[in-house]
C-alpha cells in the first residue's frame, strides 16, 4: 500500500515538473536578443543574414552594424 502511494505521488510531481518547465520554456524568448536586447536583436539579425547571404559586402555591412548600434534600440529616442 505504502509503494503505490509514493509510486501515485511521484507520479504526480513528475508531470507538475513537466508542465512547469514546459511553460517556464515557451514563456522565454525563442533566441538570444529575443526581448529586442543584445547583440543579436531583430535589425542586427535581418543585417547579419544579408551579410550571409552575400546580399551586402563586408564595408557595408559593417557601415550598417555601425549605424545600427550608434542610433540605439528602437524606441529610446537616442540617435
Amino acid at each position: 500500500m505504502f509503494l503505490m502511494s509514493f509510486g501515485m505521488l511521484l507520479f504526480w510531481v513528475l508531470i507538475i515538473t513537466a508542465a512547469v518547465l514546459l511553460f517556464r520554456s515557451l514563456g522565454r524568448p525563442a533566441e538570444r536578443g529575443g526581448d529586442g536586447q543584445g547583440p543579436w536583436s531583430g535589425p542586427e539579425r535581418v543585417l547579419a543574414e544579408r551579410y550571409a547571404r552575400g546580399e551586402i559586402d563586408d564595408e557595408e555591412y559593417h557601415r550598417r552594424l555601425d549605424t545600427l548600434r550608434v542610433s540605439g534600440p528602437p524606441g529610446t529616442g537616442k540617435k
